[in-house]
């Protein structure tokens, strides 16, 4: 029995400071898409708010792309 080996942790501290920085990064990123949408269409006067949806669509899209290449420098 002491002969058995234990897998390694690598990198541990820094996996967990990256992915509970990622829904802070995503917010912030939804947030000034959405505000700037909203300064467009407080700007151009528009009715529908069309900037604003089109611009918050545009962060969650940026955030998800983000996410996804901080995912892959994790290492396990």
């Amino acid at each position: 029995m002491s002969g058995q080996k234990f897998p390694k942790k690598k990198n541990t501290l820094k996996n967990v400071a990256v992915l509970s920085g990622i829904a802070f990064q995503m917010g912030a990123i939804i947030f000034l898409a959405a505000k700037g949408g909203i300064w467009l269409d407080q700007h151009y006067e528009t009715e529908k708010r069309i900037f604003t949806a089109i611009s918050t669509i545009f962060g969650v899209a940026v955030s998800i792309w983000v996410v996804l290449r901080q995912l892959k420098r994790i290492e396990y």
